[in-house]
This record gives C-alpha cells, sequence and structure tokens, in this order.
C-alpha cells in the first residue's frame, strides 16, 4: 500500500502512536474512491442497537442481512465499514482484507431510559476480526458522561498498544442539553474537543447549527466575533477545535433526509475543511442503487466535480 503526501501529513499529527495504529490509519486513508485525499466516507450500522431492527432495515429490508452492508460499502468504494460485534462476525470471513472495519465496543438501546451505553465489543474483537479500528460513543452532558470517558480512556490505551485506531463518536446528550443543544455550534465543537482531549485519531459529531447553547460560551462567540453564518464556517470552527485541524473529523449524516440537503451538508464540510462524512441510515434505508448512485455523488462532491 503506497501513501500520499496528504495522507503522510495527516500521520505526522499522532505523534506518540506507534507504527501499527498509523498502519491501521493509512488503510483507512488510502481506502477506497477518496483514498490518499485526506477525505474519508464512512458506513455506520450501528442503528440496529440504537433504534431496533424495523425501524432500521424495513425501509430497505436486504440490509436485514450483514453481508448486504460489507457488499454496499465495497462496491461504493467507500473508507470503511464500521458495525458492533454480531454484524462485523457475520462477514468478518467472506470479506475478510476488502474493506478496513472498525468494531463499535458500545451501544445503547430504545428501550433504555439511561443516558448510557453499554460495552459490547473488545479490543481482543477487533483483533480477532481483523479491523482497523475501534469505535466508541460518549455522551458529553450526560450522568453517566465520567464513566464512559473513563471505559474509552483504559480500551483506547489497550487498542492503542495493539496498534489499533480509536474512533469516538461525541453526541452531546443529558438532562441539561436540550433537542437544539445537541447540535448548536459551540456545544458541537466542545463535544469534539472533549474526543480530542480523549485521545481520538477519528472524531464523529453531528454537522452543528448556528444555535448557540451556553450563555457564556455565547458571549466569547459574540465578542470574539467568530464566524458560524455558514455551514463551512461552522465546520471550520469545529476542525479548529480538533487541535487547529491535526484531528480527524467527520460528520454524521444523521436521520434521513432529502438528497438536496444531503448534498449541501456535504458541500460544507468539504468547504469548511472536515474529512468527511460518516452516513449510515441515509444509506441503507434507500434502495441499493439509489444508495449507490447517492454515495457516488457524496464521493465527487469530495472530489470537487460536483
Amino acid at each position: 500500500m503506497k501513501t500520499t503526501q496528504k495522507v503522510k501529513k495527516i500521520l505526522s499529527h499522532y505523534e506518540s502512536d506507534n507504527p501499527g495504529t498509523k498502519a491501521n490509519l493509512a488503510r483507512i486513508l488510502m481506502n477506497g474512491r477518496l483514498g490518499g485525499s485526506g477525505r474519508l466516507v464512512i458506513l455506520p450500522v450501528d442503528q440496529g442497537f440504537e433504534h431496533g431492527p424495523a425501524r432500521s432495515f424495513a425501509a430497505n429490508p436486504a440490509a436485514y442481512d450483514p453481508h448486504y452492508h460489507f457488499d454496499l460499502a465495497i462496491e461504493a468504494g467507500l473508507s470503511a465499514y464500521a458495525a458492533p460485534l454480531g454484524m462485523i462476525e457475520a462477514g468478518a470471513d467472506t470479506f475478510a482484507g476488502q474493506i478496513p472495519t472498525i468494531l463499535k465496543v458500545n451501544s445503547s438501546n430504545s428501550l433504555a431510559t439511561l443516558k448510557d451505553q453499554a460495552i459490547t465489543g473488545t479490543v481482543n474483537d477487533a483483533l480477532r476480526l481483523g479491523c482497523s479500528a475501534i469505535g466508541f460513543t460518549i455522551y458529553p452532558g450526560s450522568d453517566h458522561a465520567f464513566d464512559m470517558m473513563e471505559e474509552i480512556r483504559e480500551m483506547s490505551e489497550e487498542a492503542k498498544a495493539a496498534g489499533l485506531a480509536v474512533v469516538i463518536w461525541s453526541y452531546p446528550r443529558g438532562d441539561t442539553v436540550s433537542k437544539d443543544g445537541e447540535t448548536a455550534m459551540d456545544i458541537c465543537a466542545y463535544a469534539a474537543h472533549m474526543a480530542a482531549l480523549l485521545g481520538a485519531h477519528i472524531i464523529k459529531v453531528k454537522p452543528p447549527t448556528a444555535f448557540l447553547d451556553q450563555a457564556e460560551a455565547k458571549k466569547v462567540y459574540e465578542k470574539e466575533k467568530i464566524d458560524i453564518e455558514t455551514m463551512a464556517a461552522r465546520i471550520r470552527h469545529v476542525t479548529q477545535a480538533c487541535f487547529n485541524g491535526k484531528r480527524i473529523v467527520v460528520f454524521s449524516g444523521g436521520a434521513s433526509k432529502g438528497l438536496d440537503g444531503l448534498y449541501n451538508e456535504i458541500r460544507g464540510i468539504r468547504d469548511g475543511g472536515g474529512n468527511g462524512s460518516i452516513i449510515g441510515r441515509n444509506t441503507f434505508q434507500r434502495p441499493r442503487e439509489e444508495a449507490l448512485q447517492m454515495l457516488d455523488t457524496i464521493i465527487k462532491i469530495y472530489q470537487g466535480k460536483e
């Protein structure tokens, strides 16, 4: 596998990591149609845990089959595929070596009331299955946030020692965080910064809105005239919060939305210097050919062709 100067520069920002971890990061960064560009498109399929099977897959019944997602990610030329233990296990042999995989090692479910996640996979599972990274969700703002941070600190240490990369989903959530606050500019940037401070190689957050939730933060944004008017400006600020762009930051696709809205969001991520997208429901809830066309357009947007 040959790396580009762009990828070598990105890897140089991870100064403490061993060659194994950097090699796994390089595998993700060099894979697929965006390989070598510093841009990523990742398919995450953890929604069965989070929302239940019917809510996740009934719109496109072929997606009940774990092999469907491996196939889709490979055919579309994506950077990586992320899923919980059972989904990865169900295709690990058939698709071994065909696409980098990320084992989601904690999960929640819609039957629970706690703003928390259970540990559902291990570093040893990730190694056994040939994964390039582990993925872990934290909920800044939850009463359980500190426990989650301590869990990923321990798992991150183990993963890095074994040569794996670490991806952190950082989703503000809790009694003190309003619905609007979950995607507020100040809170999204804060959540991304926390993930960077926790040692994440790749950080996943939601695309921020122009809403400012915290009164003290709002004063600073207004005093310092931080530009948050456009999506590109907001993405630029989130990447700035991640060590001034020295950490890989990707943005979720969120709930299903119209294609025009999604593509405009992707252009904002591209123009703001974000590293890419991690899009689940907007992908696998569409018929296969429609999903492939959508992913083709997204990749062309990141390539500057659309």
